[in-house]
Parts: structure tokens; sequence; C-alpha cells
């Protein structure tokens, strides 16, 4: 994203050859690099199917209906000519009687999918019901998919994966073995092949440690390419074995949130209109004991948000538990985000997180792990502050922070020379000073009064950032140690747990993190 010198220092766990960088991008060279793993057979095996995987524009996604009655799909298909479209989804628990359910096509942006004529199928099937096990294929062209299969459990007891920034393509740039990859188009695309084997390998084993998972929630950034065409990013992200059979909540990160191609690939539930950018807006959704509320902070009229909070809440007044996920993390410990584009909407959502009683927030951005001790606002009055587009709308304009309530641009890496520039980052960074640590003891608490921040590291190792040298007074656990990470909430009416783990290059999964719960008294 930004641009700084550092010195690269190598750990020897999972990377790759450090190569010392000058004003280079604050990703630092470590990486989960495929090549070394344990599981070198794998990889190239991977590396041989990697030639039609990557061309597969077609694959399917799937997400959480608005509850869990519901399960929403969504895929490609191509334009034939003279052939009607099919957007059916055939679903029952019985392989030969599924019910058919009909939905809705939109083309797809031929700029995007090097000229190709796609339309986009989305599909909502409804009826689902507690403890069973289903049974699904999609027609695409008319022609039925393999059939999978989808256990919807006892919501009683809700167990879900939290993954952050897989960020297919990230590792451009990288050295493997001798030589560096890079995020070409298509095929070529080595990034790509590389992360979205590491993403695949971090569902797999999460997945095989938890059987019992209900379904997944990305807190942004699935892809790399940002405003350009990355079907091959896609591909790799939706070709994980994982997603056939576990539902995907995802966010819209800042990567994602210049195309269309992110709202053709995923049917997200309740879309409320507010919180857009050409990527999608916010959403929400219910499953068992809790309300799920997904905002798309790339979009910076808090305003909006605030009414996607009242439309959720309104839809599920009673629920137990209020989750909300969001890309950029505002409490975070990450060295590139933390202390500058991290915490830009922290004044206006903090006090707005309050007063609708969100008890936890799902952060991802900052390439690092860390959870904050429970926070509230100070009650203060302060400044409200947001990204601009540049000129030609590329990209977020990262070097600069826009304050709202005086229209000054705040330089977010002033010169030394640059003293008023540097006195302008000071105010900036101390006006978010905007947050009261709540007293608490220990890995429990009951019934706080503040809201609980966890900041997911990568799940697929494609980047990372180094955490910044002094560890804020809000955050209680951080860590770095350059491995892919997942973290696993455990919900039921009564509690709210939430442990992480990392995943050694020999495959071993490592909690980094005592788990933290949350336990409710009032229902």
């Amino acid at each position: 994203m930004k641009k700084r010198l550092f010195a690269a220092v190598c750990m020897g766990l999972a990377v790759a050859a450090c190569v010392p960088a000058v004003n280079a991008y604050a990703s630092t060279d470590h990486y989960a690099n495929a090549s070394t793993l344990k599981s070198r057979e794998g990889w190239d095996s991977w590396v041989k199917d990697w030639n039609s995987i990557a061309k597969d524009d077609t694959k399917v996604s799937m997400a959480p209906g608005a509850d869990e009655t519901q399960l929403n799909f969504a895929w490609y298909s191509k334009v034939v000519s003279g052939q009607k479209d099919t957007p059916i989804v055939l679903i029952g628990t019985d392989k030969s009687k599924l019910k058919k359910f009909t939905g809705k096509v939109n083309p797809v942006d031929k700029t995007l999918t090097g000229g190709v004529s796609y339309v986009s199928n989305k599909v909502t099937v409804t009826g689902l019901k507690p403890g069973t096990e289903y049974y699904y294929t999609v027609e695409k062209n008319g022609i039925q998919s393999e059939v999978r299969s989808y256990t919807l459990s006892d919501t009683a007891d809700t167990k879900i994966l939290v993954v952050g920034d897989p960020q297919i393509g990230a590792s451009k740039g990288q050295v493997q073995g001798t030589e560096q990859l890079v995020a070409a188009d298509g095929v070529a695309n080595t990034a790509a092949r590389n992360d979205s084997y590491n993403w695949d390998r971090t569902l797999t084993i999460a997945a095989s440690m938890n059987k019992d998972l209900d379904f997944i929630i990305s807190a942004g950034d699935q892809i790399n390419k940002t405003g350009k065409p990355k079907e091959e990013e896609y591909a790799g992200f939706l070709n994980a074995n994982e997603l056939q059979y576990l539902p995907l909540a995802s966010t819209i990160g800042n990567h994602d949130s210049l195309n269309e191609d992110y709202g053709d690939h995923f049917n997200t539930p309740n879309q409320t209109g507010y919180g857009e950018t050409k990527a999608g807006g916010d959403y929400y959704y219910s499953y068992g004991d809790g309300l799920f509320i997904v905002l798309n902070t790339n979009n910076y009229n808090v305003a909006e948000h605030e009414k996607t909070l009242q439309k959720a809440i309104a839809s599920d007044p009673n629920a137990q538990w209020r989750i909300v996920t969001i890309h950029q993390d505002i409490y975070g410990s990450g060295l590139d985000h933390s202390d500058t584009d991290g915490m830009i909407l922290r004044t206006q959502l903090t006090p707005l997180f309050d007063q609708y009683n969100v008890d936890v927030v799902l952060q991802g951005h900052d390439h690092t792990y860390s959870r904050s001790k429970i926070l509230y606002g100070d009650g203060q009055t302060h400044d409200n502050y947001k990204f601009q587009l540049m000129p030609d709308g590329s990209d977020y304009d990262w070097a600069h922070a826009f304050d709202v309530t005086t229209q000054a641009q705040i330089t977010l890496e002033p010169e030394e020379s640059d003293q008023s520039g540097q006195k302008a980052l000071e105010k900036f960074q101390n006006d978010n000073k905007c947050y009261t640590i709540e007293s608490t003891q220990g890995d429990t608490v009951t019934n706080p009064k503040g809201t609980l921040y966890m900041t997911a590291n990568s799940a697929s190792g494609s980047k990372y950032y180094e955490l910044i040298s002094a560890q804020q007074d809000y955050i209680a656990k951080r860590s770095q140690n350059w491995l892919p990470s997942y973290s696993v909430i455990d919900m039921t009416k009564d509690h709210f747990a939430i442990t992480t783990y990392q995943i050694t290059e020999d495959n071993q999964v490592v909690p980094i993190d005592d788990t933290f719960t949350i336990n409710k008294t009032n229902q």
C-alpha cells in the first residue's frame, strides 16, 4: 500500500530467501512459500493443475442466506448464442429427488473477463432445516455440476471459522526457488498460484481440526489486484475445496472495492444499498443466536453504515450477539496501518458501536494478529476522517487522510523537515485516542459494557506486515510469527469464545492466543 524504508529480518519459518529492499512496500520478505512446505507432492500436482484452474471463471460461491434456513449461491456461466441462461440450483436430502430453485442473471463486464461474455447467476435456496444434510448441484449452461453436500447443523451451538486477507496474488515480487513471483494475467500469475494453494491448505487444515464448522467469515481482501481484471485470482480463491460445502460470508476489502467483479462472484444476503462502492455495500444476516452485520468501510459515509445497523437490528432485535465485520482495523497493531489509515474511521465508528450495543468487531487489513481489550468511547467530540480516491479513480489516496470536519488534508508520512505536516499528523493521531479501556481481569468477561476488536492475520500467508514497535495500550494480545493463521468462534446463547491458531511449515496447528470468552447472563 504505502511505501516505507525498512530492513528485512528473516525468521526462517515458511519464508522465501530475504531480499533486502529500499523504498519497498511495507510488506515484509516473509511469506508462505508453497514450494517449501511439507506437502511438496501436493504443490507439484497443483502447479500442473493451475493451467486449468486459472482459466475457469465459473467457480461457485456459497454464502449464508438471510438466516440459517436460507443459502445463497453465485457463479459465472458463458453467454452462448441461442442458449437460454439457467440460473438453477437443485438441492435436497435425497440425491435422486432434488428440488429446483431458480434465480436471476446479470451481465458481467467483459473488460474484466478478457473480452469473453459471461453472466452472473444468483440463486437463493430457502426452507432449510437445522440438523439436516443436503445435496446440491448448480446448472452451468444447462449442465449440472458435480453433486456436493452441505450440512446445516443444530444452531444452538454455532462454530465459525474467521480468516483475514487471503489476498490471492499478494505474494508478487517474492522469491520462489530461482524465480520471482509475478502477478501477470491468467495462468502466468504465479503469485496467485502460490497463494491460492496456501489458502486451500489453511481451510483444509482448519476444517480437519473443526469438523462441526457452520460457516466462514472473511474480513476482506479476497484477491489482490485493485481496480483491474483478476479472474485468475478469483478462480484460485473459489477453487478451495472447503468452500464447496461451507458458506463464506465475505467482506469488501480495499483490494476488492473498485470493481464490480466482487458483486458478481458473491451473493450476499439482505443488501441494504448503503455503504456502496463499485463492489457493493453493506449487508447482514442472522444465524443461531447471532446477528451478523458486514460494513463496507471503503465507503466512508458512516451515516449510511448507521442506517445499515438500524435496519439489521430491526430485523432481529432479540439476537443475543451483535457481531460486526469490517475490513479496515480501527483498533489494530500492525506497522503499516494501525497508526495511520487503519484507524481512519475510529472516531466515528466507536460511538456508533457503543450506541447499538455491538459485542464484537472482526477486522482484517493489517496482516498481523491482535486482540483488543474491551473498549468503548470516551464521550468527547472528535473530528471525522476519510480517504478520497485518486483523480483517475484507480485506487485510494493512501498518502493523505481528509479531515471532514476541518476540510484539511493530512499527510500520513510527512518528511521529518515538514514541521507543519508532522504537527497535523500528531493532531490526527491524538484525536484518535477516542476510546476508554474497560476494567476487566483475565480472559473471561461477563456482561461487558464495551466491544471486543479482533484483527486477523493473513490466512494464506500471501503478505505479512511488521507489528508496530510499541504495543498500544488498547491491545491485550498481538502476534506476528510469519505463519498463516485463523480463528474459531464458538457461540451459544450464553457465551462467545474465540481462539486463534497458526499453521507451521510442517502442518502443525498451534494456538497463538488464549481463548477469550464473553459471557452473558442478561438475555
